[in-house]
């Protein structure tokens, strides 16, 4: 390429990033309206609906939160700063693999699920055991996943119920109930995903 075409293209490239401007991104209240970075825009109303990825240690600072991922979606802006609300999680692919032994069983189950509050979620739950279980010992800590995260769901908020799942109190509640069953290595909730949120009610009351 001439000197003069590689001119042309790094003008270019100043003139599209002049024309942007950067938007800081906050995660939710509930996770204390951390920083999650900025992203550029030329047109902010582009960013509705966005997907900003980060990770619970972003959030935490604690370095062993660096394994999950954590995916929030843009919702409004004020300013310069846009807003966001939970969208999903889930572990990380090596983490994952690192998890899996020979010789062991992995037990999953997925739900759906309705929070207090009405929001709808999908949450994939993993149990791996110390050794290889019979059929009949996995149908029992499905089952017992099966009643925990539903409990939970219906009991909590969204945003108790999204922290108590990827804090690992909601595993941990698995945990203490599967053991009885069998010797277990790890409970976690590898993935959750939002579905829908509470249809709002737009009609107006009828005056009296």
């Amino acid at each position: 390429m001439s000197s003069k075409g590689k001119k042309k293209r790094s003008r270019h490239v100043r003139d599209k990033w002049r024309g942007k401007s950067w938007y800081m991104t906050l995660a939710p209240s509930f996770f204390g309206n951390v920083e999650l970075g900025t992203i550029p825009s030329a047109d902010p109303d582009q960013l509705i609906g966005r997907i900003v990825e980060a990770t619970l240690y972003d959030i935490t600072s604690d370095f062993s939160h660096q394994n999950l991922k954590m995916f929030f979606q843009i919702s409004n802006l004020e300013g310069k700063v846009a807003h966001t609300i939970f969208k999903g999680h889930e572990y990380s692919r090596d983490y994952m693999r690192s998890l899996v032994r020979r010789r062991t069983t992995k037990v999953d189950g997925l739900f759906n699920l309705t929070t207090k509050d009405g929001y709808r979620l999908r949450i994939s739950v993993s149990v791996l055991t110390l050794s290889r279980i019979k059929t009949s010992q996995e149908k029992i800590i499905r089952t017992i996943m099966d009643r925990t995260v539903k409990e939970k769901a219906a009991e909590l908020n969204l945003d108790s119920f999204v922290q108590e799942v990827v804090l690992g109190k909601i595993a941990s509640d698995v945990y203490n109930e599967a053991k009885k069953v069998a010797p277990l290595r790890h409970v976690g909730i590898r993935k959750s995903k939002l579905l829908s949120e509470p249809i709002q009610d737009l009609e107006e009351p009828i005056e009296a």
